[in-house]
């Protein structure tokens, strides 16, 4: 499913961007472009980057993006 409609970012591209290392928002838009154009996505970007993490032991940074 497509997240980020402006850059064509979908869920599984985040899911993998995020186990690849991409931890904070800020690492999310530099690699993907999430959130830099019309930011409806942001939401459902952050939620995914705190719910990812979150089941991944969690990432204290993620929570300061």
């Amino acid at each position: 499913m497509y997240v980020c409609v402006c850059q064509a970012v979908t869920s599984k591209q985040l899911a993998v961007t995020i186990a690849q290392g991409a931890t904070t928002m800020k690492a999310l838009r530099n690699e993907l472009g999430v959130a830099t154009c019309c930011g409806k996505c942001a939401r459902d970007v952050r939620s995914q980057l705190q719910q990812t993490c979150g089941s991944a032991g969690g990432c204290a940074c993620a929570a300061r993006s």
